[in-house]
């Protein structure tokens, strides 16, 4: 067999010579501001990347077991391996631990769509140093950094943590209602993260705060929504985020690299202060053009195209990363669960069934992550309506406009999975680097469509 797993492949001539110089050209800085080296180990204990630290989702992960019985997994990430070594090692250690490291993490992802499952991370850690000169000195690494590897065009984004975790404490969210929230900010989907905080009886001030501080970009934006807040945590991230600004400006000359995004949020649970990431621009064209539905997701993505038109239908089915931004009100319809009155049984008392659909993904979280039941999915794609006829399914997942077809058939709407419609879409590159044209469209467009 010559062939590599899927996720993983071979790094030879050129490409690894380009690899080897970035790496060198980087660890050269991090050396520089005083970065001592550090190996951990490929594999840890689990409890090392469980839930409770906030990592990795623990289905991602690669595990396999010892000879005494201990579960171990391959490192998914770095940081909480070196804040193991900084807890063994340098406890009492008075001055600030700067360690860098390098090397290969490990991620079990299932998804079909082109991301490697090993892949290389290079980085660096300030611990014990919580000032303000801190944070400047890494985004002033990171940007010297990136000169270093030839980049001259890019952005470096700066969110605060606590100044989301300031607001959803003063709105007194729930744990599982702060998971969703951080999920559709980050995703950019501002008419999910309203309709979740309508529900959960936020006042209107709190929502328009968490929602429109996800489009502050420039110091002078920053600076005028600290008027408007009232719990002391979000304004001093605010303020703290300013403090960095100045330094970044007035000590290391570099503002014109720096943006901000409130909205940046990590499904880490153990950053609490800042977090930051580059972007660097796509070629600018002026163009248009069609694609099927499924291919939108992924033009988008991978910035061939930086806005799309696209059902949310696809948008949940494909699990593409980019920000989904506006509800443009047509196309309404609803994605259900449907089947002969004589299934409703079946559900009520969550019975194993089989669910026939041409939206696999988003059958399978309804069914395994909302209603707790055990079900067997079969991939249709032509007319899913004959399943629960010639008795290959259940029940169907499919998409209900009138309810014509389904009753055609003898079938009708068992449950409401959600509500859809066509929405627009931003490449999140370009989301950042063209931040101002991007933002008028959304706006006009919001207009239009009120």
């Amino acid at each position: 067999m010559i062939h590599t797993p899927e996720g993983v492949r071979d790094i030879y001539g050129m490409e690894f010579a380009r690899k080897r110089r970035v790496k060198e050209e980087l660890h050269q800085k991090l050396s520089l501001y005083g970065y001592e080296d550090i190996q951990t180990p490929a594999f840890e204990f689990f409890d090392i990347f469980s839930r409770e630290v906030g990592t990795t989702p623990s289905r991602e992960l690669y595990k396999f077991f010892d000879k005494e019985g201990n579960t171990l997994v391959l490192r998914p990430d770095f940081t909480p391996s070196i804040a193991r070594c900084a807890a063994k090692y340098f406890m009492d250690d008075a001055a600030p631990i700067r360690l860098c490291y390098e090397g290969n993490v490990f991620t079990n992802g299932s998804e079909l769509q082109g991301k490697l499952k090993e892949t290389t991370q290079l980085g660096a850690e300030l611990i014990g140093e919580p000032s303000v000169d801190a944070d400047a000195e890494m985004l002033c690494m990171v940007v010297d950094g990136l000169k270093a590897c030839g980049f001259e065009e890019f952005q470096v984004s700066i969110g605060e943590m606590n100044y989301f975790k300031g607001l959803c404490e003063e709105a007194a969210l729930s744990e599982e209602t702060l998971d969703e929230l951080r999920s559709s900010i980050s995703a950019k989907n501002y008419f999910g993260a309203e309709e979740l905080l309508k529900r959960n009886h936020v006042t209107e001030e709190t929502v328009r705060l968490l929602l429109e501080a996800s489009e502050i970009s420039s110091i002078e934006e920053l600076g005028a929504l600290k008027t408007n807040i009232k719990n002391e945590r979000s304004l001093l991230a605010i303020e703290r985020l300013e403090q960095v600004y100045e330094l970044m400006k007035n000590r290391y000359g570099m503002e014109k690299y720096i943006s901000f995004d409130l909205g940046m949020l990590s499904k880490f649970h153990y950053y609490t202060g800042i977090i930051f990431k580059a972007y660097f621009p796509f070629r600018i064209w002026n163009r248009f053009f069609l694609s099927k539905g499924p291919d939108v997701p992924t033009y988008v993505e991978y910035g061939a195209a930086d806005i799309g038109v696209v059902g949310k239908d696809t948008i949940m089915e494909e699990g593409r990363r980019a920000f989904e931004v506006l509800d443009l009100g047509f196309g309404k319809c609803r994605m259900c669960v449907c089947g002969p009155a004589s299934a409703r049984e079946l559900l009520e008392h969550h019975e194993m069934i089989r669910v026939a659909s041409k939206y696999p993904r988003i059958a399978k979280d309804y069914f395994h992550n909302q209603r707790f039941q055990t079900v067997d999915i079969i991939k249709l794609n032509g007319s899913v309506e004959l399943g629960p006829i010639v008795g290959l399914a259940d029940v169907i997942v499919d998409i209900v406009e009138t309810g014509s077809t389904l009753r055609e058939n003898g079938l009708e709407v068992l449950e409401e999975i959600c509500p859809l419609s066509a929405r627009m879409i931003v490449n999140q590159v370009s989301m950042r680097m063209e931040n101002e044209r991007i933002r008028k469209i959304i706006g006009e467009l919001k207009e239009l469509v009120k």
